[in-house]
């Protein structure tokens, strides 16, 4: 990825951080996954009362995507105040896409730190990981 497409999704992600529904933690996240066709889907965070039933910003561009018959993803930004990464459930979402996705993490300040997937996740459960019958 060259240093255009890294700037677009981060500004993708940002936008998306800004429709964020987060009054119980203030925490907006957003994100925004390019998808092997150039397209771009964005999420966001959108918490509960029950906590349990807050779905993160990456979980909802992944839903997004798929819902629209997306499978192949490139990368994804993830926006927070802080430049915060994915949490653990995101990981394993996202791993199921391939080891290869870039995981960018950017901060509302232009701060960010790039990764990939299997770097977040060593060891990820996958489905090479269950036994068929």
């Amino acid at each position: 990825m060259n240093d255009r497409s890294i700037s677009r999704l981060i500004t993708h992600a940002l936008a998306a951080r800004r429709l964020a529904y987060a009054p119980y933690s203030n925490y907006q996240v957003g994100a925004a996954l390019l998808l092997k066709s150039g397209k771009i889907v964005q999420g966001c965070n959108v918490e509960n009362a029950s906590y349990g039933l807050t779905i993160c910003a990456e979980r909802s561009a992944v839903v997004s995507a798929v819902s629209a018959g997306y499978r192949e993803f490139v990368a994804i930004a993830v926006a927070t105040r802080d430049g915060g990464s994915p949490c653990g459930a995101c990981r394993q979402v996202l791993s199921e896409f391939g080891p290869n996705l870039i995981v960018i993490m950017c901060d509302e300040s232009g701060g960010r730190t790039i990764s990939s997937i299997a770097e977040l996740l060593p060891l990820g459960f996958a489905s090479s990981s269950l036994t068929q019958s």
